[in-house]
């Protein structure tokens, strides 16, 4: 694993790169990967357990506004499979369930994809079309700033994972914070 980037992948990427780079043949690989995310969740439920978890400036309130903000529908895209996205979250304490739809590594090993499967998934659940500036995705890394691209949507970059704001601000995002703190400029840029 070492000198291997964990950022903006998906678990299923992760993983099948991880082994086919191990050296297991593509075929068990395929034959074994249920398996893979029993272990994989086992082992993360264990190094949850009392482990310090830091959730960065302005995520617990700007999620707090955007759940009752009648203009918004609360998403969660991530590369994580369902479960690790759901044990992940409620570690930390900002709650899984307060996401009302939701597109996750387990649903496309490829992060291009998962805009769309989020985007349909809020289609259904409101009756309402999604397209273009009115869907927003908020990451730290070059892969969620480029995920949605294809699908023209609003992108939010923040600096806190391991890319710096120049390296963002390369990628194009619409807008770039350091973090999520300025909640009022966020839920600006947000809404614009």
């Amino acid at each position: 694993m070492e000198g291997y980037s964990f950022a903006g992948r998906t678990d299923p990427q992760i993983a099948r790169e991880l082994l086919e780079l191990a050296g297991i043949p593509r075929a068990v690989i395929d034959a074994e990967m249920e398996r893979v995310w029993e272990i994989y969740l086992e082992g993360l439920g264990r190094s949850l357990q009392g482990a310090p978890i830091t959730v960065y400036p302005g995520v617990r309130t700007l999620l707090d506004e955007l759940e009752v903000e009648r203009r918004a529908v609360l998403g969660l895209l991530t590369g994580n499979v369902r479960d690790g996205a759901r044990m992940k979250l409620d570690a930390a304490g900002l709650g899984f369930d307060r996401f009302v739809v939701g597109a996750f590594g387990s649903d496309h090993a490829d992060r291009p994809e998962l805009p769309a499967v989020a985007i349909h998934r809020a289609e259904q659940l409101c009756g309402h079309r999604f397209t273009g500036k009115s869907v927003v995705i908020i990451g730290d890394t070059p892969r969620d700033i480029a995920c949605g691209a294809h699908l023209g949507v609003r992108t939010i970059a923040v600096a806190t994972g391991s890319y710096s704001r120049d390296q963002l601000a390369a990628c194009g995002p619409d807008f770039l914070f350091d973090d999520l703190g300025e909640t009022e400029r966020v839920m600006g840029a947000i809404f614009e």
